[in-house]
């Protein structure tokens, strides 16, 4: 019974939610491991029947195996999904996860590079090395959009609209946005495309529209964009910890202390929830005091 429930709502995040085979695998495991906490118990049980009082037991087993609150907030977010799935189907009427309480997670404030130190890192890029412009529109593209580095890497000539000034970025779950590019990165991408990709000589197949290439014609990885990052932070003589992400956090939090509206800066994250975009309001308390003297109506004058 377990075997057929969870092989329906694989099929529903493929075709429905359109998540990778990882996200899929990921989604399968923590339904696995209610399961087999299922069947460790004795209890003789489907998904169907499982009750709100049942969950609580499994939260307490999931608690007794040492599990942090960030893998067992993970974990019932999946089984979640799951009743979700069930509901939709109406294989089950009410959804025992309903009343479910997550453990709480201590938000983490990302670290943040101020324009001073962006702009000593940009400036310690050498631009007469053969890829000193590709390295140049890279970290200006980083900056300028807010990309993951998976983004970057993906990033293709047929997604760069230089002359609108936006870019369309394929984002997770395969979500497509389209996000603005600033003048900077624009200036830097075409002289990289004119000049420097085109003394590429063998453009390896499949990899003709991706816009940034390594030496020998091939898109570039993740790893090669955080060592990238690393050698000019040393060159820079920055001692922060800083990886690509970096620079997506500092175009969020200069963006909000700029006084960017955040369901604007939610859209070009790709951010499905504004509370995910709201860590960077932590970041800048001026941001809130100034929202409240604004727009709540016990503040006017």
């Amino acid at each position: 019974m377990w075997k057929e429930y969870i092989a329906g709502f694989k099929a529903y995040l493929l075709l429905e939610k359109g998540l990778s085979p990882n996200s899929i695998e990921a989604y399968e495991r923590d339904i696995g491991k209610l399961q087999f906490w299922a069947q460790y118990e004795g209890r003789n049980f489907s998904p169907k029947t499982i009750q709100y009082s049942d969950l609580v037991d499994f939260l307490v087993y999931l608690n007794s195996l040492g599990l942090s609150n960030k893998s067992q907030a993970r974990i019932i977010s999946g089984i979640r999904s799951f009743y979700q799935y069930m509901l939709l189907e109406n294989i089950v009427n009410d959804d025992p996860t309903e009343l479910l309480e997550s453990p709480r997670l201590k938000r983490k404030m990302p670290d943040v590079l101020s324009h001073s130190e962006i702009e000593q890192i940009i400036g310690a890029i050498d631009l007469s090395h053969p890829q000193g412009h590709r390295n140049r529109a890279i970290l200006e593209t980083l900056y300028a959009c807010g990309l993951r580095v998976s983004e970057l890497v993906n990033l293709r000539i047929s997604q760069y609209f230089p002359e609108s000034g936006l870019i369309r970025v394929i984002g997770k779950n395969n979500k497509e946005r389209i996000v603005p590019i600033g003048e900077n990165a624009i200036e830097f991408i075409n002289f990289y495309l004119k000049y420097d990709r085109k003394k590429i000589k063998n453009i390896a197949k499949g990899h003709t529209d991706f816009i940034f290439l390594n030496r020998r014609g091939r898109q570039l990885t993740r790893v090669m964009i955080f060592m990238i990052i690393k050698d000019l932070l040393q060159k820079a003589g920055i001692q922060k910890k800083v990886s690509p992400h970096t620079f997506r956090h500092s175009f969020a939090t200069h963006l909000v202390e700029g006084g960017a509206d955040l369901k604007a800066v939610q859209d070009m994250l790709g951010h499905e929830s504004i509370i995910t975009t709201e860590i960077y309001t932590h970041l800048d308390t001026n941001y809130l005091r100034d929202t409240i003297l604004n727009y709540h109506p016990r503040y006017k004058k």
